[in-house]
């Protein structure tokens, strides 16, 4: 389903309070009458999702995610290697950057526009009617995107605000929250969403399985980072209720035939689709086209902005020779969408004789319509999907060996004719490195790989990610980012500026 987001005006003016930077006193809405009539709170609910579609939560979290992985350079603000983005976010030497900043802002208003409704609806524990089951549905939509949205924030700069409530006159800041307070936090509202959402929202809202879906994300990091755990709480029984969680939402999908129709407007909410946004041209809620298409890959607004490092590239061919997702992921020779001319770049060039040529575009989100010249596009955008999950309930059965690790990962892998590779068969050790690498592979530049890489720890990070690509065969100082191995500066992003000047309760 295409939904343009049309919004109540009474409902901007409510849901655009930032949450943590307030330089004016707020105007205070009557939330019950925003609140208590079933379609207005359903505008409400789409002002929730379509803040999620701003540039800073879309294309901006896209960028931070991706550049903070270790795995992407970029072109954007000078295509050469020593510009300011690859400097800093792509070589994993953060610093101050408009994009994390941009980025940080508008999570935060989505978190607004969530409490707003979650401290407003008034639920139902046995709904009687279908506006009671709308607005449980609604509340726990609401849940929901709050938890992702901490799940997102805290991940890449660990401690936060920690907003529950819309902020008044009396309360303007917050200090920062420790990450493992914040996963708490995180666990309990997706908890609540899983009881909450009911699908009365209809097609392309989330199902409860998202909640689910998220719930056994969190409980893998926590497998594997004692530091945010809960207290008398072990590595093994977050596994299993990692576990627990990811096969309520088995069999409640199925994978696509093709692949590569995931990223294309052809196949929008799919029945692989578990968490999708929704786009529209009309609404001008998308620039991931233009900021993502390769220059004259289409006729007009082109900006190429992601591309992966030549040795990620290498490993996934190295691995799957014949691999239908190698197409649909990257980019590397196309046709000048105005004059014809061909344009290579690695592995087609494979020269690799300046930075502008050293790597494959990737593809997923770029425009597939060579004609298109519009800034805003049409292509929904995947968060969570079915494949996604069976990589989870692979990894997780490997750490439980409970002996249905194999069967996951065969159907991925079966969708696109390959097998388990001889990794995969070879001890507890060896399969987890290679569904690590399974997830690059199936998942590159859907926004999990700054985490994926980072969820084991910095020596795993060091080991799989930066020195792999710091001491690959082919590595040049010429056209390959180096990437810092200092644990101090990659593990975390800083908290903007701006919410430091802002924020008289952080230092």
């Amino acid at each position: 389903m295409k939904k343009t987001s049309i919004i109540n005006l009474s409902i901007i003016a409510l849901m655009t309070i930032l949450s943590c930077d307030l330089d004016e006193d707020p105007i205070f809405l009557d939330e019950s009458t925003v609140y208590g009539n079933i379609e207005v709170a359903k505008g409400a609910l789409d002002g929730i999702y379509q803040g999620i579609t701003s540039y800073g939560s879309q294309e901006q979290r896209i960028f931070v995610q991706n550049g903070f992985s270790g795995l992407f350079a970029t072109g954007k603000n000078g295509n050469v290697l020593d510009n300011v983005n690859n400097l800093n976010l792509f070589s994993l030497k953060p610093t101050y950057d408009l994009d994390s900043e941009s980025m940080w802002g508008a999570m935060y208003a989505i978190i607004a526009r969530c409490n707003g409704a979650i401290n407003n609806i008034m639920t139902k524990e046995e709904p009687l009617t279908s506006d009671d089951s709308g607005f449980n549905d609604i509340a726990g939509q609401a849940y929901f995107v709050r938890a992702w949205s901490y799940f997102t924030l805290t991940r890449l700069f660990k401690d936060i605000p920690l907003w529950l409530t819309l902020p008044d006159n009396e309360n303007l800041a917050q200090s920062t929250t420790s990450s493992k307070n914040v996963y708490a936090q995180i666990i309990e509202d997706a908890k609540i969403a899983t009881m909450l959402i009911n699908g009365s929202m209809g097609a392309g809202y989330p199902k409860k399985f998202a909640a689910n879906m998220l719930l056994a994300k969190v409980y893998m990091t926590l497998a594997t980072n004692s530091s945010i755990r809960e207290d008398g709480v072990s590595e093994s029984q977050y596994w299993q209720m990692a576990y627990d969680e990811a096969i309520k939402a088995y069999g409640q999908y199925s994978l696509v035939t093709d692949y590569e129709t995931l990223f294309t407007d052809s196949n929008e909410n799919s029945s692989e689709s578990i968490f999708e946004l929704q786009i529209s041209q009309d609404a001008a809620n998308s620039q991931m086209g233009r900021n993502y298409t390769p220059f004259k890959y289409k006729v007009g607004n082109h900006f190429g902005w992601l591309r992966v490092h030549a040795d990620v590239y290498n490993s996934h061919v190295n691995t799957y020779p014949n691999d239908p997702r190698i197409n649909g992921t990257y980019l590397s020779e196309y046709e000048h969408a105005t004059n014809g001319n061909t344009l290579k770049v690695y592995p087609a060039n494979a020269t690799r004789s300046q930075f502008r040529n050293a790597h494959p575009y990737l593809f997923k989100f770029t425009e597939k319509d060579k004609q298109h010249n519009n800034q805003y596009n049409d292509q929904n955008v995947i968060i969570y999907r079915y494949a996604e999950l069976l990589i989870m309930l692979s990894e997780i059965s490997n750490e439980l060996q409970n002996g249905q690790q194999l069967g996951y990962i065969t159907e991925v892998l079966n969708r696109v004719g390959m097998t388990p590779h001889p990794g995969y068969l070879s001890g507890q050790d060896d399969f987890r490195n290679a569904i690590m690498n399974e997830y690059r592979f199936e998942l590159i530049g859907e926004g999990e790989d700054a985490h994926n890489n980072r969820r084991r720890g910095f020596d795993y990070f060091l080991n799989n990610t930066i020195s792999k690509h710091n001491n690959n065969s082919i590595f040049s100082s010429n056209v390959d980012i180096n990437l810092s191995t200092d644990p101090s500066r990659v593990m975390t992003l800083p908290i903007p500026l701006t919410e430091i000047n802002t924020n008289e309760l952080i230092d």
